[in-house]
């Protein structure tokens, strides 16, 4: 008979207890997965309201795995109540600490959110008039100047800028005559890089921007346009174009044209390529007085029509900018040069000044067709101040849907327009309500008309940051945290203010849903990638950075 080894119930016990300890940890990291990390409290948030509670599941609905345990039989209104005159969202804003690690996303929201406490906080202080008595206002607001018509010598005076007071508008244009210098010695390391022995670079370049009010102390303006044409000394040897934006110093994609025309496939803005060919192919090369014959007796084969580099040294030039439908677009001498797409985060009336900088002498400046109010004192012309427009308070008991609008803080016709249509039958309906989400915007003039506007209609929730593009998620956020908290819905949509909600049919399709499954409706694209190019262009460094 063989003899048993002694070590092997010892390693059979070992391996038993390993498998134990396995299967514990694996149970509680599926329990850290199932369970939302706590929220902080909310002292950053203005009004200084209380900490919002969590999202959660019960605990038998949470081992079924069915859907969600809403409605609440009653709304967690806490923070809504704490909050002033109740129109602030409870979005916890304490969590977006720059300090921590999360990527540069992370420190942009932390910053938006403390530039908006400050900004609400400054809109608590200041005596808002009725909403009723506005005509002073709009008086006042009405005051910007259809055009403007500066010479060289005024504007040398206002500091080579020209100030827009309500912006620009669609259509509106600025006609620029003015005379590139010679080429000069460059030394300046912000330009080239000049090594021990080495001669400067001569370069004839100049600098036209249109730029938005400055956002944060201590920091450049946004630059909305920046048209910057190099006549002599860039980097390829030969003149270029290039044209971009600046938010917070930081500089988006450029576009640059170096003499080719923007490719066929490329997209067109309202129509016209962004680069125009100013390259003269040799092969179509031909003299005046050939060009002239061919016309004469009739030339058998087509030639192609090129321009030169639009700008040269010591020659005056006629540029002029139109604002499009799409974008800018910029004429040089009566000819089509460049067009500039309009990026997302900067509008027509944020445009409030346009400079011009560098190697050139301007004779005058023209803006013609220029709003004469800025959106700021619109609300007097879109807003109708009747009491059947109020939304009803929120109900004590649970609803079936809850509806977050998304809106701009200047966009008072937009959402009078949902008011006046669909928005006023979910106030109807006992199941349904609605509220518009916006936060707080860079004029104060348009904050003050807001939180007149919220608190008249009652319909609008304020998320305490510092509007911007990128931070749209978190508006999404409050509107998932209002839903469950302060309206304890079942359901909750999202939509934008230029968007026609058909209840009956949202709710028709609510309906079909059975009440142990959950429901998404959305675009659920599982292999969709991030694009790197187009208006909706994700940079790697985003993806890298959050």
């Amino acid at each position: 008979m063989r003899r048993p080894l002694m070590g092997t119930p010892s390693r059979r016990r070992a391996l038993q207890g390993l498998a134990a300890l396995f299967f514990l940890a694996y149970a509680l990291f599926a329990l850290l997965l199932w369970s939302p990390p706590p929220l902080a409290s909310s002292t950053a948030q203005p009004g200084g309201a209380a900490g919002t509670r969590r999202l959660h599941l019960d605990a038998g609905d949470a081992a079924a795995r069915g859907a969600p345990a809403r409605p609440s039989k009653s709304a967690h209104r806490e923070t809504l109540e704490a909050a002033p005159s109740g129109i602030v969202s409870g979005l916890d804003l304490g969590r977006l600490n720059s300090s921590r690690a999360g990527g540069s996303l992370r420190k942009v929201a932390a910053e938006a959110a403390a530039a908006g406490a400050r900004v609400f906080a400054n809109l608590e202080e200041k005596t808002l008039s009725s909403p009723l008595d506005d005509e002073e206002k709009e008086e006042e607001g009405s005051r910007c100047p259809h055009s403007i018509v500066l010479t060289e010598d005024e504007f040398r005076a206002r500091g080579r800028a020209v100030e827009l007071p309500c912006g620009l508008t669609l259509g509106s244009y600025i006609t620029v005559a003015a005379t590139p210098r010679a080429a000069h010695p460059e030394r300046d390391p912000k330009i080239i890089l000049l090594k021990e022995g080495d001669e400067p670079i001569m370069v004839s370049q100049f600098m036209m921007e249109l730029q938005g009010l400055k956002s944060v102390d201590g920091e450049d303006p946004p630059r909305i346009l920046h048209f910057n044409p190099r006549l002599r000394g860039d980097w390829s040897g030969k003149p270029a174009i290039e044209q971009n934006t600046c938010y917070r110093m930081q500089w988006g994609t450029p576009i640059r044209c170096e003499g080719w025309m923007s490719r066929a496939d490329e997209e067109t803005v309202d129509g016209m390529v962004k680069c125009e060919k100013w390259i003269q192919d040799e092969k179509f090369k031909e003299s005046a007085t050939t060009w002239w014959l061919n016309r004469l007796i009739g030339r058998t084969k087509k030639t192609a029509l090129d321009w030169p580099y639009p700008f040269v040294e010591d020659r005056m030039f006629v540029l002029t900018l139109t604002a499009g439908l799409e974008g800018y677009h910029v004429n040089v001498d009566g000819r089509h040069v460049t067009s500039f797409p309009y990026r997302i985060g900067f509008g027509l009336e944020d445009a409030t000044g346009l400079s011009l900088n560098g190697d050139l002498d301007v004779q005058s400046v023209f803006a013609g067709t220029l709003p004469t109010t800025h959106p700021s004192f619109a609300p007097q012309k879109h807003l109708e101040m009747s009491p059947i427009w109020q939304a009803p308070p929120l109900p004590d008991d649970p609803v079936e849907i809850f509806i977050g609008i998304l809106s701009a803080g200047n966009h008072f016709a937009e959402r009078m327009a949902v008011r006046r249509t669909w928005m006023s039958a979910a106030h109807k309906s006992s199941n349904v309500v609605a509220r518009f989400f916006v936060a707080l915007h860079g004029r104060n003039e348009v904050n003050l008309e807001l939180k007149k506007e919220a608190e008249f209609f009652g319909d609008i929730v304020i998320v305490p940051f510092m509007d911007s593009y990128d931070l749209v998620v978190l508006k999404t956020v409050a509107i998932c945290e209002y839903g469950v908290h302060a309206v304890s819905a079942r359901y909750i949509m999202k939509c934008d203010d230029d968007n026609f909600v058909r209840l009956q049919s949202v709710m028709a399709e609510v309906k079909r849903i059975p009440s142990s499954k959950s429901l998404y409706i959305g675009n659920m694209n599982y292999r969709h990638t991030p694009m790197r190019d187009g208006k909706w262009a994700v940079t790697y460094e985003v993806n890298f950075n959050n």
